[in-house]
């Protein structure tokens, strides 16, 4: 039986030689039409000798390989070795890897934001998936919209397939202290508009926030989709948050390449691996690990392929008994590579063992209950990762709210919020859009006060393909005066990283007319965290004449993707999926 080891963990894989019982096609495959099967098989092996293949080779299992590297995706740069390393283990296992490219969504490099073409890339992925032959495919990805896009092409395709995740980056310092992309980030940015660092410095500072390979090395959405992948039973065990740089990287690769080969021989497939249970264990490890409010989008949205649904009613009721149990950045004190060399998962995963369902399948062929059972070691260093018996918080990071500000839902990371504002009441500051906001913001007339409530709308999925604007910085005025948190709220998204007392994805969103489209300055608006409540105090005659002022929903734009994307795009409760893609039943 092989293992692969990260840091002090050994966890079993399913053995390689085991028998198959499934018939691989290999090239022959979804023969390319002429009307004349032995022709379209002919002329494929010709043209695949072409490239230098012999016969011995063409007749293996064809591993695909999706390639989300670019050149606009510094998370990727490092994937030309780990690409290397995933083919020996395919070849080494008896497989052909086929590698083919797809769309690559680097996060800080997109337009209006990567948000926007998630589901672009989700369709790549499937179509390519299912257009070219293979017997199984390996997903290879880890900025944040990548991994969640790759996973929906994938279910939706219904060939076996594994994911492989480029992993985090290290840390960087400055004047001696640890700094990681992007918490940091936003800490000395925030620092910055207060007056407190100065223009040198934060040059400085903006040279040792990322400087390795990989994506952020906090607990951001790209840690967080990584880690609950691993939970979903789609990732082989221990594998989620090696640094990207490590050598057990390389070897989580090489294992990944060796297990797609047992995936095709076996023709496990990932509906046998997503179902609503091992949906339920992601959820409990998003929980535990107060991962990003991304993460509930994109977690959606997968589901949503199979139809299985996720609810921010699920969630509350799972994080009544979930414990936030991982001390990691934004909202704790370490980075990803103390994770790693904490436990990983199966460390957190033993600790929630008991509020797990132990036998759903996982990619290594075993169900979850197995793979623990068969690691014989259950070291964790309890400074990042708790013991369940002394959590954090006794309750988990993340908390749906409804009322009538959020007819259909909003989410707020409670253990990113201060706890003073968990029952407050205050007076609205409206931004009527992100450029709104860009200028009024830091404005010495703007009237605004710590304990207002500054509300941002029209940055939903429809108005602007909800962008990561919800971290609303705090006005420069009062960020000199020492204010450094206070209730923020939108129908955008937020980064990972993020942190603060802040409501997002409000739904419905402005732009459709949801209520946020009614508030005007002044307004009293209540969060109630106790009532999982967020209300806008003002009575229905009064929201009613201003329904009638309302600006039209904006029209679709003229062509192109930006017009499918306007015509066919979910709200946030829906995980921001196309209608047309979400699983119909039949």
């Amino acid at each position: 039986m092989s293992t692969i080891r990260a840091g002090n963990i050994a966890t079993p894989l399913a053995a390689a030689g085991e028998a198959p019982v499934h018939v691989h096609k290999g090239l022959n495959d979804g023969l390319t039409n002429y009307g004349d099967k032995a022709f379209s098989r002919y002329l494929r092996q010709s043209f695949a000798k072409s490239m230098g293949y012999s016969d011995e080779e063409l007749s293996r299992p064809v591993i695909g390989i999706a390639n989300s590297a670019s050149g606009y995706n510094n998370c990727h740069r490092h994937f030309p070795e780990l690409m290397e390393a995933l083919k020996r283990g395919v070849l080494s296992a008896g497989g052909l890897p086929m590698d083919f490219p797809t769309i690559s969504l680097g996060e800080p490099f997109l337009s209006p934001t990567s948000m926007k073409f998630r589901n672009l890339m989700s369709m790549d992925v499937e179509e390519m998936i299912t257009a070219q032959p293979m017997d199984a495919v390996v997903l290879v990805g880890g900025c944040d919209k990548t991994v969640p896009a790759q996973l929906m092409g994938a279910l939706s395709a219904g060939r076996p397939a594994i994911q492989l995740v480029g992993g985090p980056m290290m840390t960087g310092n400055y004047r001696g202290e640890r700094l990681g992309a992007c918490t940091d980030c936003r800490r000395y940015w925030g620092k910055h508009r207060a007056g407190e660092v100065s223009t040198e410095q934060i040059a400085e500072i903006e040279g040792n926030l990322a400087t390795t390979a990989g994506t952020c090395a906090v607990m951001g959405t790209a840690s967080t989709m990584a880690c609950i992948v691993e939970a979903l039973g789609m990732m082989l065990p221990a594998t989620a948050a090696i640094p990207a740089v490590h050598a057990n990287r390389l070897r989580a690769a090489e294992a990944t390449g060796r297990q797609a080969v047992w995936l095709a021989r076996q023709g496990l497939k990932p509906d046998h691996i997503v179902t609503p249970n091992s949906i339920q264990n992601a959820l409990r490890v998003l929980l535990a690990i107060s991962g990003s409010t991304n993460a509930l989008i994109h977690l959606t949205a997968i589901a949503g392929r199979l139809g299985i649904a996720v609810t921010p009613h699920m969630l509350n009721a799972l994080a009544d008994s979930t414990p936030v149990l991982v001390d990691l950045k934004p909202t704790g004190a370490f980075y990803m590579e103390d994770l790693h060399a904490a436990g990983g998962v199966p460390a957190i995963l033993r600790q929630l063992k008991d509020l797990l369902h132990l036998d759903c399948m996982t990619v290594t062929g075993k169900t979850l209950g197995e793979v623990m059972e068969a690691s014989a070691d259950d070291w964790f260093d309890p400074a990042v990762i708790r013991p369940r018996n002394e959590p954090l918080r006794k309750d988990g990071g993340l908390i749906g709210l409804f009322g009538t500000l959020a007819p259909n839902g909003a989410l707020i990371k409670r253990a990113a919020a201060d706890e003073r504002l968990f029952e407050h009441t205050g007076r609205a500051v409206v931004f009527d859009s992100l450029e709104d906001m860009a200028a009024r913001l830091d404005s010495e007339t703007l009237d605004v006060e710590p304990e207002d409530i500054l509300v941002l709308r029209n940055a939903g999925p429809v108005a602007a393909a909800m962008p990561e604007a919800g971290y609303i910085p705090i006005p420069a005025k009062l960020a000199r005066r020492g204010v450094k948190d206070m209730l923020r709220i939108s129908d955008a998204r937020m980064s990972g990283t993020g942190y603060g007392t802040i409501v997002l994805h409000i739904s419905p969103e402005a732009a459709l007319h949801g209520p946020l489209a009614l508030v005007l300055n002044g307004d009293q608006i209540r969060l109630s965290l106790s009532q999982r409540r967020i209300d806008l105090l003002v009575d229905e005659a009064e929201l009613a004449r201003r329904r009638t002022t309302l600006p039209p929903i904006p029209a679709l734009p003229a062509r192109g993707y930006g017009r499918l994307y306007q015509q066919h795009i979910l709200q946030a409760e829906h995980g921001c999926d196309f209608d047309f893609l979400r699983h119909v039943a039949t």
